[in-house]
């Protein structure tokens, strides 16, 4: 990977994971369009303009859009913010008349910003409303652990935590109820697993995770995201994917097998197809995975679990979009 110059700026508030790798993915030429499919604090769109890049970027967070007005007056026009899912870039970009681009990223999961602030109830680690919401409507974490039963949220841990205990925390969970803090599921799940004090990891990670994938649908939406970004994709545009979570993981290197001409390897969230695809490869062969490094985990103990995977665009039409069964 060719480092960025010294020059580019670090927004001070957040600082992406795989920055450099990301933007040497994308092989910005000035002038061209650049979709941040995930705003969040805008460490990336930062990057993507001084490389010099036009840029759209999406959040379904109503506040990462607020946020973000102050580097739309820095980027004096080259910037566009629009509120809505990444599932739907293709549509939200079409209402505003654009239906090709050069390069798309997506940096899949919470984000810094949102983890930090404990009245958006993501964090174990900060007591606050169990809510969970990125776009802050629909039913919330507090109202599905609340109602659903004991079966459902133990296949949520299991299929989208990989906690081997779900079943047990669950059962804690359902005794537990109402729940309405943070704080106190952290509590009902440590006890569950018999989590000692001071121990180094808690175990309240796993859990966290998969309730707040399964409340904003965030497998449904990767692939959504992934079918648009295909489409939107000019021939030579360049698709950048960093993900935090094995299964999402899966999904992205999944979705480039096919699309290159490979046959995909199936998971417990994805069979695999039953019969070959017989259409021109959409990608060409995706760049080995990258890692952080050693320095980027020190600094940055987020991004021990990240993954960057990339490709570029070729010219053959988009495959049919394939509506994948994510949920539980």
């Amino acid at each position: 990977m060719t480092d960025l110059p010294p020059e580019l700026p670090r927004d001070p508030r957040h600082d992406p994971v795989l920055r450099e790798e990301v933007i040497a993915a994308l092989a910005i030429l000035p002038g061209e369009r650049h979709v941040d499919a995930t705003f969040g604090a805008g460490g990336y769109t930062r990057a993507m303009l001084a490389a010099g890049a036009d840029v759209i970027a999406c959040d379904r967070d109503p506040d990462a859009i607020a946020g973000g007005q102050a580097l739309v007056e820095e980027a004096g026009g080259k910037l566009t913010l629009v509120h809505g899912r990444f599932g739907e870039i293709d549509r939200l970009l079409a209402e505003r008349g654009i239906d090709a681009v050069d390069g798309i990223t997506f940096d899949i999961g919470v984000s810094s910003m949102q983890l930090d602030q404990g009245e958006r109830g993501f964090s174990f680690q900060k007591d606050g409303p169990l809510d969970m919401r990125m776009a802050q409507e629909g039913e919330s974490a507090a109202d599905w652990l609340n109602r659903a039963d004991e079966t459902e949220i133990a296949d949520v841990l299991f299929h989208y935590g990989d906690e081997r205990q779900s079943r047990r925390v669950a059962r804690a969970i359902v005794a537990a109820r109402p729940l309405t803090r943070t704080g106190e599921l952290a509590t009902v799940i440590r006890k569950a697993l018999r989590h000692p004090p001071g121990a180094p990891k808690d175990p309240s990670t796993k859990s966290f995770q998969a309730i707040r994938i399964h409340i904003n649908g965030e497998l449904d939406e990767l692939v959504a995201g992934l079918n648009a970004a295909e489409r939107l994709l000019r021939p030579g545009g360049r698709l950048a994917v960093v993900s935090f979570h094995s299964t999402e993981d899966r999904i992205v290197k999944n979705f480039l097998r096919e699309r290159c001409g490979g046959d995909a390897a199936g998971s417990r969230h994805r069979p695999a197809p039953t019969t070959p695809l017989a259409r021109a490869a959409t990608f060409e062969t995706p760049a080995r995975k990258v890692r952080p490094g050693k320095a980027e985990e020190a600094r940055n103990p987020r991004a021990r679990s990240a993954t960057l995977r990339s490709a570029i665009r070729t010219a053959a039409p988009a495959h049919s979009t394939m509506k994948e069964a994510m949920s539980c």
